[in-house]
């Protein structure tokens, strides 16, 4: 198998360069990586990291045209508004701000346009008329000569979406080279947008990904989908990678014999209130309302640079502050930020050894279940305004994909300060409870257990080059 291997962001970086999938890939033949690492920092990853034939390549795209960029953009607003999901409608519905007065008509018209095509018939017609402009891009036929000159056999891409991914799926389907792609995120599917290119073939998590995929991609038969777990998870297996509860302690500046808890951050938009809830929580533990002397530690989503918790740092020195190793290279965006293997380590540590975890309905949930560990999401208003003008709660019901949390037990859901200080203190006291909700959450999304996701990935390539 000669592979090639897209990758057009920092998560499809930590899922399939940063594990072992590219490392254990390169043992079976030579891999074309095409990625957008910035060259100052590829260093990082063409070294130790890796045995065996690996070449390095740039993905490069061309500027958009204006044509082109209009008919991706109605495609993505008709499949939201066909799809029809809470948070589909949620995304469709924002206001559109920002940009020149012809940025905003441009994107108000291709909105307009993407409602007329809200249909099965008027998606397919919006479709075909993107990629017959989509070929025609200079990039196509650079790949094109690429892959000839590599041999390629298959390409697979580590996400679904950017739209840098497009030119290179076009030019192997050209040349009659199979190309599959990777769903990345549980929620992905029933709360974004279309998947950007026409693959051959789709790698998911689970039965429940897999059916998701029929029920919002109807043209795509079941015999092009393959459940393989994910690779996010893969470095959980791997006990080489743990220190000691001492070792990790000392790193995050924190007593072992005390109890920690974790909270993890998400981005600006999702939850603004992030540092509202960190506050709420050290003041739990001030006024003794949170037993047994916790600690906490804050872990910002990568996209976050940080600066929103300087306050909170300053009035609660006793806050322990741990900011992922993820380079900003071009301001922070998860389209743009790169993450490092000393992070991947830390976070295999840091869902080992904390005793539970606060999140925002995040997919670190589903990091701590795999780790047995318990799980509270905030639910309740801090007085920051969300972006879709929801309270968490009717946000937590709309989105299908966390659905399964609820119903399943496998997180305590805090509706209000005072529920989030019993939750916690019930968790510390009984770090067992909702143990079987937990089990089940993860047997639903992730199928194949931490370890044994690159062996099923490389085994459904090997069959789809063949």
């Amino acid at each position: 198998m000669k592979l090639a291997l897209l990758i057009p962001d920092g998560v499809g970086l930590r899922n399939f360069v940063l594990g072992p999938f590219l490392r254990e890939a390169a043992g079976r033949g030579p891999v074309d990586v095409l990625h957008g690492i910035p060259e100052e920092l590829l260093g990082r990853f063409n070294g130790a990291l890796l045995h065996g034939p690996v070449h390095w390549r740039r993905l490069e795209s061309d500027p958009d045209s204006r044509v082109r960029e209009f008919l991706r953009n109605a495609l993505a607003y008709a499949h939201l508004q066909w799809g029809g999901t809470g948070l589909m409608r949620l995304r469709l519905g924002m206001p559109i701000r920002g940009g020149t007065l012809g940025r905003r008509l441009f994107a108000r018209s291709a909105r307009m346009v993407g409602r007329a095509a809200a249909t099965r018939s008027g998606i397919e017609l919006l479709d075909a008329c993107h990629g017959w402009v989509a070929r025609r891009a200079p990039a196509v036929e650079r790949y094109r000569r690429s892959f000839r000159e590599w041999g390629t056999s298959v390409l697979f891409c580590s996400h679904q979406r950017p739209p840098a991914i497009v030119a290179p799926v076009l030019a192997a389907r050209s040349l009659g080279i199979p190309t599959a792609t990777f769903i990345f995120s549980w929620d992905n599917l029933s709360s974004k947008g279309r998947i950007a290119a026409p693959f051959d073939h789709f790698l998911v998590w689970s039965a429940l990904m897999r059916d998701e995929l029929l029920r919002f991609y109807p043209d795509i038969s079941a015999n092009r989908v393959h459940i393989v777990g994910t690779p996010q998870f893969e470095p959980y297996a791997d006990a080489t990678r743990l220190w000691s509860r001492e070792e990790f302690f000392r790193r995050v500046h924190a007593d072992p014999a005390r109890p920690l808890i974790c909270y993890t951050g998400a981005d600006v938009g999702t939850c603004p209130g992030d540092q509202e809830y960190v506050r709420i929580l050290l003041e739990h533990i001030r006024a003794g309302r949170i037993a047994r002397d916790a600690q906490v530690l804050l872990r910002p989503t990568p996209v976050d640079a940080g600066s929103r918790y300087d306050h909170l740092r300053a009035a609660y020195p006793e806050l322990r502050y741990a900011r992922p190793e993820w380079a900003h290279p071009q301001g922070g965006g998860w389209d743009s930020v790169i993450p490092f293997p000393e992070d991947v380590q830390f976070l295999a540590n840091l869902t080992y050894h904390s005793d539970l975890n606060v999140n925002w309905a995040s997919t670190v949930t589903l990091d701590f279940a795999l780790r047995d560990k318990p799980v509270i999401n905030v639910a309740f208003d801090v007085g920051t305004p969300h972006p879709y003008g929801l309270s968490p709660g009717e946000l937590y019901e709309r989105a299908e994909h966390y659905r399964p949390v609820i119903e399943l037990n496998a997180a305590r859901i805090a509706r209000s300060p005072e529920e989030l200080a019993a939750h916690v203190n019930a968790y510390l006291m009984d770090p067992s409870l909702d143990r079987e909700g937990r089990r089940r959450l993860v047997e639903l999304e992730v199928a194949t257990p931490a370890g044994g996701s690159t062996a099923r990935i490389l085994e459904t390539l090997q069959r789809i080059a063949r």
